[in-house]
């Protein structure tokens, strides 16, 4: 196994793992990895997190977007939170940590295209998400209701008015009432549906123009 065999079976990925090199080539999965390691101090290899890797430039033919490798990194999972309200512009900054949500044990990667958070949900929340494309690649984000849901169910405390205002939601037209209070009931938490009819009065507000959105 040499780099331009490499190149030729995954030039065209975002990024690959051992266990596809392993079953393209008759080496032990040791000796694949070893030569990884090597490639990685000579810059023609990148670390993604254990086992999960990248070419580095010149060698990749595609470019790894952050967006769709958040959920490859750490599988399953979805986009949401703050990064996924910053996707659909429902507020004024530009979240550049990746916040993912999982069924699965919290975890956390940095590597040199960005640092991806994965915060623990429970199963039966796990849903609410839909694939997107950006230059040619798929990824799973979460709805703007969901995203907002997600968002308030993760982060400790009480949405009260004062602190719903603190974000500085816009475009709340984008976000569905339905939706949003359908998919809070299954969440279970009345705390969660205290945020949502706050949000709901906030909302309407803004769409009479008595607040500033």
């Amino acid at each position: 196994m040499n780099l331009g065999d490499i190149v030729r079976i995954v030039g065209e990925l975002p990024c690959f793992d051992l266990a596809l090199l392993t079953q393209a080539f008759d080496d032990r999965r040791e000796g694949i990895r070893v030569q990884l390691s090597r490639w990685m101090k000579q810059g023609k290899v990148i670390g993604l997190r254990r086992g999960m890797y990248a070419l580095a430039e010149p060698y990749r033919r595609a470019t790894p977007n952050p967006a769709v490798l958040a959920g490859r990194l750490y599988r399953p999972s979805y986009l949401s939170g703050l990064w996924a309200l910053g996707h659909y512009d429902l507020i004024p900054e530009r979240v550049v940590r990746f916040t993912s949500v999982t069924p699965r044990v919290p975890s956390r990667f940095e590597n040199p295209f960005g640092v991806f958070d994965y915060r623990n949900i429970k199963q039966a929340c796990f849903f609410g998400f839909a694939s997107t494309g950006v230059a040619g690649q798929d990824f799973f984000v979460a709805e703007p209701e969901k995203a907002l849901l997600d968002h308030w169910h993760l982060t400790e405390g009480e949405w009260t008015t004062e602190r719903i205002d603190e974000m500085r939601y816009q475009h709340v037209a984008r976000v569905d009432a339905e939706r949003l209070g359908r998919y809070a009931q299954r969440f279970q938490s009345p705390r969660l549906d205290r945020a949502v009819q706050r949000w709901l009065r906030m909302a309407g507000d803004a769409e009479e123009g008595t607040v500033a959105l």
